[in-house]
């Protein structure tokens, strides 16, 4: 068997939201794999502990750090500079920075429902276009794009959120068409829940908690690192003949029946 497949020797990948939650187990996932990594966060400090920590546990690999809000176009343009300075081009990118605001329909104000968008929906599409030549540069290459269950079915986190996964889960399939041809395989995952630190409030209300329990086949809340054990398979050259995919990892809250 080549182990090859199974590694990211060799490989640069830029990871957003990186400082905490998804992406950071993102980020220490890659890295196990041996990748190297660019950091993309909004908090300083905790972006650069981040990249401390993996510095650390992975010292022969290269991690930097920037810090930036990929809501604000301007920094999307710095962000692509930033990875164009080292020159190697790009194997991976992994939108996966993202925000809400849960409030009924009619309350979102245009300012709030438009930020969501920018967050979560128009970041991944700019940066993935910003990315393309560089990605294009390697014979494989790969784009994730962490979306959620909320853009397939109903949930309980707004009607904004919800679209602006669907929409992002809509972008993955046209962009693996559009862009197979230069080697950049595109795909997604959508989480349910997932312990973290943006769900430690919804899911500390025991009545709440039990029902994502009783709507879970197995029975439990997602740990961080089941998420990035699915972002790290799609940017795997085992992948390779994948792409256009939305792998949900949600303990079977999709399939779940009466």
């Amino acid at each position: 068997m080549d182990t090859n497949r199974w590694r990211l020797e060799g490989r640069l990948a830029l990871v957003t939201g990186a400082s905490a939650g998804i992406g950071l187990a993102i980020a220490r996932e890659l890295a196990a794999l041996g990748a190297d990594l660019l950091l993309v966060a909004r908090r300083e400090d905790a972006l650069q502990q981040a990249c401390d920590e993996l510095a650390e546990r992975h010292p022969d690999q290269r991690f930097r750090a920037m810090a930036a809000d990929v809501a604000d176009d301007g920094d999307r343009q710095a962000i692509l500079d930033w990875v164009e300075d080292h020159d190697e081009g790009l194997h991976i990118l992994v939108n996966n920075a993202g925000g809400n605001v849960t409030k009924a329909a009619v309350d979102y104000t245009e300012d709030e429902w438009r930020a969501i968008f920018e967050t979560n929906l128009f970041s991944a599409f700019e940066l993935s276009r910003y990315a393309r030549p560089l990605l294009a540069r390697h014979a494989a290459s790969a784009i994730v794009n962490v979306g959620s269950v909320s853009g397939i079915t109903h949930v309980r986190s707004g009607v904004v959120y919800g679209m602006t996964k669907a929409a992002l889960h809509q972008m993955t399939r046209n962009l693996a068409c559009e862009w197979a041809e230069d080697g950049i395989r595109v795909n997604a995952v959508a989480p349910w829940y997932i312990r973290t630190r943006r769900t430690s409030g919804p899911l500390a209300d025991p009545d709440y908690y039990e029902e994502v329990i009783e709507r879970t086949p197995m029975r439990r809340v997602g740990e961080p690192e089941e998420v990035a054990a699915a972002v790290a398979f799609l940017c795997l050259p085992a992948s390779s003949y994948v792409t256009g995919e939305c792998i949900a990892v949600d303990g079977g809250f999709l399939r779940y029946g009466f």
